[in-house]
């Protein structure tokens, strides 16, 4: 019999009561029993219980939850998903102040971002047919629906602007016919890609918030927003990754207002997380929520510091984009190792039975 459940008892509800052997001792000592435990000072008007309330340990050494069924590959989507939502924005912003070659960085940046979108949910999802698939069904209710429509709506546009970006570096003997079109549909499609744009950098929050994995749904008000601030941050590095000190000023602002929203909304989300916020600060998920701040933190006062220098902007935009990929992959595994102990699902819903609330999770 293994000694740490022996003399267990019945609680009020019939369950079985898992006492440890140090505490068995304890009352057996003071002359109580497995079964009624003695209570210290009982003719002296004491009423302190030698028998501790007995500590969740595991659910029969099993998992509750089932881990998400999804590799890395989903971890680089959501990444890329926000570079390329994050680039549109800014693309249209830079076409709008006469940026041209901000413009440029962010359109391709866009395209080749989504274009890796796509390989990872592709290869996430075994083969294309899949993918095409879920376009036979709209489901308003399934983030997973509503969001392979947004990147739908969204890659078109946003390929068509990138196209428009190469047509414009032609020679100007080739800038007829379909080549002008293309052109003249850069600046609509732009627009169009960038109102779209929001929705992709959200719902990948949304959908995992929208799991029984207790890290992703216990920050479910907050996780879209950090998603979010980790796009902006990331395109906002891309475009001072790549564009001259000259044209970075809106990536510059971009970059720095996403890594304070993200830094901000990461903060509440460990305060609404929690016990399962632990697994933001242990193993591997540890480290990576560790380094995305480093980064991140390092990447904004580097952003702030370089206007004028063209070294120290292309660092802090590639620390910016670093840190976001290290917040998208900590999240994530974060996530994975919270499903794969019951503590995080037993515990929380004792606590909210305690406190008369309904024990599933808040809605």
């Amino acid at each position: 019999m293994d000694p740490r459940r022996s003399g267990s008892g019945r609680d009020a509800g019939g369950r079985r009561r898992v006492v440890p052997e140090e505490a068995l001792m304890t009352q057996v000592q003071h002359g109580g029993s497995p079964g009624n435990p003695r209570r210290s000072g009982g003719g002296r008007g004491g009423d302190r219980v030698m028998v501790p309330e007995a500590d969740f340990e595991s659910y029969y050494g099993r998992q509750i939850v089932k881990p998400a069924p999804w590799e890395h590959d989903i971890a680089i989507y959501l990444f890329t998903g926000g570079v390329a939502a994050g680039s549109s924005l800014l693309a249209a912003g830079a076409d709008l102040t006469g940026r041209p070659a901000l413009r440029r960085v962010a359109r391709f940046g866009s395209l080749t971002s989504l274009l890796v979108s796509v390989g990872a949910l592709v290869h996430d999802l075994g083969k294309p047919s899949r993918f095409l698939n879920m376009l036979r069904v709209a489901k308003p209710t399934s983030p997973m629906s509503v969001g392979t429509w947004i990147l739908s709506l969204h890659g078109p546009f946003a390929g068509i602007a990138a196209a428009a970006e190469i047509s414009a570096m032609l020679p100007a003997r080739w800038k007829r016919g379909p080549v002008r079109l293309l052109l003249a549909l850069g600046r609509p499609a732009g627009i169009v890609g960038a109102l779209t744009a929001p929705p992709v950098a959200a719902y990948t929050g949304v959908l995992l918030s929208d799991t029984a994995t207790p890290a992703w749904h216990s920050a479910f008000k907050e996780i879209p927003f950090v998603f979010c601030g980790s796009a902006a941050a990331a395109s906002g590095g891309l475009g001072l990754l790549g564009a001259p000190v000259a044209e970075a000023g809106p990536a510059r602002a971009f970059a720095v207002g996403g890594a304070l929203v993200e830094l901000a909304t990461e903060q509440q989300m460990e305060k609404s997380m929690g016990l399962s916020a632990e697994t933001l600060h242990q193993g591997r998920p540890g480290r990576l929520m560790r380094a995305s701040k480093a980064l991140t933190v390092a990447g904004a006062l580097g952003a702030l510091a370089g206007r004028r220098n063209r070294v120290v902007s292309a660092v802090s935009g590639a620390a910016l984009m670093a840190g976001s990929l290290c917040t998208r992959l900590g999240v994530y595994e974060a996530g994975i190792a919270s499903a794969k102990d019951p503590k995080y699902t037993v515990v929380p819903q004792r606590e909210r039975v305690d406190r008369g609330e309904p024990v599933r999770y808040r809605s």
